[in-house]
């Protein structure tokens, strides 16, 4: 029985990789936006109010993330969380019981360990200080 990873990709599918040199033209007007956005929120602080910079910081974000998606590297970036939303789809969570039994068994390895390493510290603390105390 083999797996098979589930890519059936029709050629009307298969997205064009941009150039190297729109791909970097892209960046670098993400990297100009986001630059005026941090600029401009500095430079109008005393003529707006914080809410509208705001707004507008969220606004030239929103837009510079959409620029980045038109990358190669974003329209990678999209495909991966296309496919990690399939993904999440297929997890079985536990039932709330399952979780219960399971937060209880952790809570109680955890006292159990927790005891045992307070032991040792004890037995370890009470040789150095018997150790320590000698007088020779």
């Amino acid at each position: 029985m083999s797996l098979e990873i589930n890519k059936k990709k029709n050629p009307q599918e298969e997205e064009v990789q941009k150039s190297k040199g729109a791909n970097l033209f892209l960046w670098f007007i993400v990297l100009a936006v986001v630059i005026a956005t941090a600029v401009g929120n500095i430079y109008f602080a005393d003529q707006f109010s914080t809410p509208i910079r705001v707004v507008a910081i969220v606004v030239l974000l929103a837009i510079a993330l959409g620029i980045a998606a038109l990358t190669n590297q974003g329209k990678t970036a999209l495909t991966f969380l296309k496919e990690s939303k399939t993904e999440l789809r297929k997890i079985v969570w536990p039932t709330r019981p399952e979780t219960m039994q399971t937060t209880f068994i952790v809570m109680g390895v955890t006292v159990i360990v927790s005891l045992i390493l307070w032991g040792f510290d004890s037995i370890i603390m009470s040789v150095v200080t018997f150790l320590t105390d000698l007088r020779f």
